[in-house]
């Protein structure tokens, strides 16, 4: 029997990657080409030039066969992002999710390179959900101002090559209620003792972060950047989730793709030689206090 529900990702991924991509463009899910093995986007603009123009697909790929795949998320597609790094793992608290009710109506699943988990909801009509991103807890939403790699692309790790799969599909996709669970993950603010000026991400929040990132101006983009990558890596994010969640504020100041790609991969480095630089505050909420795994 043929399933009815309307499906966010094509029934049918064919392991030929521009196959894929025209196959994504025709079930009307716009696309754009990243690095082959990687995450950074191949194209001028980043995730701004995805496409469901099947001839514009065509030519991408025919210059970059072997170039993953990117999808743009906050329009069409959610992502809920569920990593597995040296750092540590988000299933435990995708288990409390769960447990929660907070997790249900994904339309699919699929296993990432490092053993992680996407899950894909349909974006609400309604409200805009903004990505998001809580390094302790391991967990991330992928929605506006965000993109994320889809499969079949494959991506470079410290094992070698490793696919995205699709692992099982739902039933009655609905949108995941992301502030819900950004708020569960936020721990709550302790009492101040003295008033703090204005700086980045004094809320203790990624989105506090990305948006200080977006307000920079000519003199101080490049370094601010950087202190934000660092930031990032430091709560154990990988150098293509940082990119994928500081390029837009980036952008907005005026630098460019390359420029901002090569600042993100050089606060990796130094965060991952200096590794005790600096401490990150804890972002895991209360309601996980006491989860040990």
């Amino acid at each position: 029997m043929t399933d009815p529900t309307p499906r966010l990702l094509p029934t049918r991924l064919p392991l030929r990657f521009s196959h894929a991509a025209a196959a994504y463009a025709s079930a009307g899910v716009a696309v754009f080409p990243c690095v082959p093995g990687g995450k950074r986007p191949l194209t001028e603009h980043g995730f701004h030039d995805a496409t469901t123009d099947l001839e514009q697909v065509g030519a991408w790929w025919r210059y970059h066969p072997e170039a993953n795949i990117g999808i743009p998320t906050g329009v069409g597609i959610d992502v809920l992002d569920v990593d597995v790094h040296a750092t540590g793992s988000g299933f435990p608290v995708l288990r409390t999710l769960r447990r929660e009710n907070l997790v249900d109506g994904w339309d699919a699943a699929v296993r990432s390179p490092s053993g992680g988990l996407h899950l894909y909801y349909p974006s609400s009509p309604e409200r805009e959900a903004r990505s998001w991103s809580r390094g302790r807890a391991h967990v991330d939403l992928r929605g506006t101002g965000g993109y994320i790699i889809a499969p079949p692309s494959v991506v470079n790790t410290e094992h070698g090559p490793r696919r995205y799969e699709v692992i099982a599909r739902g039933r009655n996709p609905r949108p995941v209620d992301s502030a819900a669970i950004r708020d569960l993950l936020t721990p709550t603010p302790a009492p101040r003792t003295r008033p703090s000026s204005d700086g980045p991400g004094r809320d203790g929040s990624m989105e506090g972060l990305v948006a200080w990132v977006g307000t920079l101006t000519e003199g101080n983009r490049n370094a601010g950047l950087f202190w934000a990558a660092c930031r990032l890596a430091e709560s154990g994010l990988s150098d293509g989730d940082s990119y994928a969640l500081l390029e837009p504020a980036a952008t907005r100041t005026g630098l460019e793709a390359r420029e901002i790609a090569t600042t993100i991969q050089s606060a990796h480095r130094t965060t991952a030689l200096n590794p005790d630089a600096a401490v990150a505050e804890p972002i895991m909420g209360r309601s996980f206090a006491g989860m040990r795994r």
